[in-house]
């Protein structure tokens, strides 16, 4: 199977808009799935709720929401846009946005899950012996975590190529800037002679998908022993 100049153009930009998305989210990710794995607090269920209603939500809502908070001349995208010169609307930035908006309850709730699971008599052990919290994550638990990381990492990559509904409300469909894999299968459908391209991008989605999964996989597994070995 051999992709045209523009069919490439757009696998590319799905993956440069997936690996953003997975980059800009992987921090408070980490942080959101141990706060919600580890502590109690005021609000708890209403930060849990928050965090995972893109979930629930239609995708055109996040999308439209992300609209009016980040347009030119919306409440966030003006300062955005005067003081950082950051312009997330009909841009690529904004695709990786909104991708990372929809993939993120994804990579908490394997992050969290892996942080619940982790043992914390090993954490224990360390403070015991004088190591500083800061150094007991950084040397036990996140290491620990890294499979559930990793997982969720790969999950939300998967779903950022997917992402339609909130891409093409927020930042449209155009050509070599936010023409994202399903959004290109999208207007190969809408156009006489298009099946062809769109079969193929469908052929490809598939194939980058099973590739991520596959990796991750035998990546999670390679931790999992590792981490096995030096337990």
């Amino acid at each position: 199977m051999i992709l045209s100049a523009e069919e490439f153009g757009v696998l590319l930009l799905s993956m440069k808009v997936a690996a953003w998305s997975v980059g800009v989210s992987l921090v408070p990710a980490i942080a959101a799935g141990w706060l919600l794995a580890r502590r109690d607090f005021p609000g708890k269920a209403v930060v849990d709720a928050v965090v995972h209603l893109p979930l629930v939500l239609p995708p055109v809502v996040v999308g439209f929401g992300l609209l009016l908070l980040l347009a030119p001349k919306g409440p966030l995208g003006a300062p955005l846009r005067e003081w950082l010169g950051i312009d997330f609307s009909f841009s690529w930035r904004g695709a990786a946005l909104a991708a990372a908006v929809m993939g993120f309850p994804l990579m908490t709730q394997a992050i969290r899950l892996s942080a619940q699971a982790v043992d914390r008599r090993l954490e224990q052990a360390a403070r015991t012996l004088g190591a500083p919290p800061w150094q007991v994550f950084l040397t036990i638990t996140l290491p620990l975590m890294a499979p559930g990381v990793l997982a969720g990492a790969v999950l939300s990559f998967a779903r950022s190529l997917g992402e339609f509904g909130a891409t093409i409300t927020f930042v449209s469909n155009i050509p070599g800037e936010t023409r994202t894999l399903p959004l290109a299968i999208y207007a190969y459908t809408q156009v006489p002679g298009g099946d062809g391209p769109a079969l193929r991008l469908t052929m490809v989605s598939i194939v980058v998908a099973l590739l991520a999964l596959a990796g991750a996989e035998w990546l999670n597994r390679a931790l999992a022993r590792r981490i096995g070995a030096a337990s």
